[in-house]
This record gives structure tokens, C-alpha cells and sequence, in this order.
């Protein structure tokens, strides 16, 4: 088993509400905040398809 399928992620979001995947066992990046779901990297990349339908920045949305 890889790195990758043993570690446990987080899926981040920034202000823009773009998502990313982050090791849950680091501190998340200033302008980044937990979304809420941890799990395997396929899990989180899943969630982020799911919920991430708008690949826009949120400053662009609305214009």
C-alpha cells in the first residue's frame, strides 16, 4: 500500500471557495479552512467532485 492510500486527508477550501486536499496530520494553510470530511485521498477527491461544481473563483461568479 502507498503513502498516499495509508494517510488520511482533509478536504480545504480557501476564501474563493476553491478546494483542495490536504494531509490531515499538517496544519492547514493561512487563507485555508477544514470543509469538513476527512478520510482517503479518493474519499476527499470524490467529495471535492461532488461539491465543486463551479470551477470559477468565487470574486468571478458574480460579474
Amino acid at each position: 500500500m502507498s503513502e498516499d492510500e495509508q494517510r488520511t486527508y482533509s478536504v480545504v477550501r480557501n476564501g474563493e471557495e476553491q478546494y483542495s486536499v490536504w494531509p490531515a496530520d499538517r496544519e492547514v494553510p493561512q487563507g485555508w479552512q477544514v470543509a469538513g470530511l476527512s478520510g482517503s485521498k479518493a474519499e476527499c477527491l470524490t467529495y471535492i467532485e461532488e461539491h465543486w461544481n463551479d470551477m470559477r473563483p468565487l470574486s468571478l461568479r458574480g460579474q
